[in-house]
């Protein structure tokens, strides 16, 4: 029988449950969701990125995403710009209010990041980062095999 305190993926939703919960609340300061904040902090590090590049990185469905970058664009968080090649793509861009309020928040994303991992030795912390990116990549590189295999 599955042990869901033993089980991997519900673990790691509970983890990813309790970080929006406590960084939520900072969120709802400036009427931030944990989608938009992804969104900021992905074009605050990346740089614009089209709306493909960007639903990758943020993990947000593109129709989602798309909606939710139009919000965005109308409170003045970001700014979005048709290819004039092909209109279809659609290049989104941190406005200087976006990246004022992104650079702002960076402090109690740091917190948060510290109060998680207070209780682990720095070596381990290391083996966490890499883990988890190895089991992302390995997920990634498995659901592109199927879509291969699937047509």
């Amino acid at each position: 029988m599955l042990d869901l305190n033993e089980y991997l993926p519900y673990l790691i939703n509970r983890v990813g449950a309790a970080v929006s919960e406590a960084f939520g609340a900072e969120l709802a300061r400036d009427a931030l969701t944990i989608s938009m904040w992804r969104v900021l902090a992905v074009l605050l590090h990346n740089g614009p990125q089209y709306m493909t590049n960007l639903a990758e990185l943020t993990t947000v469905e593109p129709s989602t995403l798309s909606r939710l970058v139009a919000t965005m664009q109308r409170r003045g968080l970001v700014t979005r710009k048709r290819n004039a090649a092909d209109g279809r793509h659609v290049r989104v861009a941190l406005s200087a209010r976006g990246a004022t309020l992104t650079t702002g928040l960076l402090p109690a994303a740091a917190q948060l990041q510290d109060r998680m991992i207070a209780e682990l030795p720095a070596a381990d912390v290391a083996t966490l980062r890499q883990l988890l990116k190895k089991v992302h990549a390995t997920i990634h590189a498995g659901a592109a095999r199927s879509e291969r295999e699937s047509v």
